[in-house]
């Protein structure tokens, strides 16, 4: 799920900040941009975040910044000299000399020493404290965008359990379409033939389609998996593996009753269950 969180400290001699921003992904995907010379920190860092986030491209920045000291500049006095010495050669037996002010704009004359610390990790605390409020943010964000993701997936729920129910509804009269189609076509073929054909030979043929279509399993085991989903969605913890378990058994069961009930009606329920399964697919990648 997308989200974003961010945390700050300012202290006298850093100041800290951090955000993180997540978008959906299956997996977990994590990049890390972080301030000289704490890179060492990163698998610290990745570790924190997967203690909370499971799922999701996970973009982290990391950044400390400290208070600029006299001691963070050094001058190098032989680059200084050297563009003097060189300048003055040029000039020839000129009286005027370069003033030095004028090289200090040069590259190399001024070198920043950048800050630096004996082992970085002994910051860690500190450090971890910060990205954990972020952490702590981002997560009150995705439970927002999980909340509208938890109320779609029930309105697609109960969208499935409507077509479910028209299929209940159409059942019984696919067989009664079946047995009116069947008897006015054998007399059609028999009438003005002298032919006869016995009651109980059509009941027979009708029996053989009815339990070549019946669907009636299919649509007991579509309900339990319909009724499992809906549980899993009002679980206390996101489980999205699970639900993709329950969708794909339910677009098992749909696939069978399309291919079992050879009925116009039923196919084209069928065919719009299997839109919102999809539906329900794009939106469960993206729950943890």
């Amino acid at each position: 799920m997308t989200g974003f969180g961010e945390a700050r400290l300012q202290e006298e001699r850093w100041t800290v900040s951090v955000e993180i921003r997540t978008v959906n992904n299956r997996h977990l995907k994590l990049s890390a941009k972080i301030s000289d010379p704490y890179g060492a920190l990163e698998p610290d860092l990745e570790r924190l975040v997967r203690e909370t986030i499971r799922r999701g491209t996970v973009q982290v920045v990391l950044r400390i910044d400290r208070p600029r000291r006299v001691e963070d500049y050094r001058l190098n006095v032989v680059a200084l000299t050297s563009y003097r010495d060189q300048l003055d050669a040029l000039q020839g037996n000129s009286s005027v000399s370069t003033p030095l002010s004028a090289l200090l704009v040069l590259p190399g004359v001024v070198e920043e020493r950048k800050p630096s610390t004996d082992d970085p990790h002994q910051d860690w605390p500190a450090l971890s404290g910060v990205i954990s409020q972020a952490l702590v943010k981002l997560q009150l964000a995705r439970a927002e965008e999980g909340k509208a993701m938890a109320n779609e997936l029930l309105v697609l729920g109960k969208a499935v359990a409507t077509h479910l129910d028209q299929i209940v509804t159409r059942g019984p009269e696919v067989v009664a379409a079946y047995q009116k189609r069947l008897i006015e076509r054998v007399q059609s073929l028999v009438e003005g033939q002298g032919v006869t054909i016995e009651p109980k030979d059509l009941i027979r043929e009708v029996a053989i389609l009815s339990e070549r279509a019946d669907i009636a399993e299919e649509i007991v085991r579509l309900r339990a998996h319909l009724a499992q989903y809906i549980d899993v969605i009002h679980e206390p913890e996101s489980a999205g593996r699970k639900l993709e378990f329950v969708v794909q058994e339910m677009g098992r069961e749909t696939n069978t009753i399309g291919s079992k009930a050879n009925d116009v009606e039923i196919s084209r329920c069928v065919v719009e269950i299997k839109g919102l399964l999809e539906k329900i697919r794009e939106l469960i990648q993206n729950v943890e």
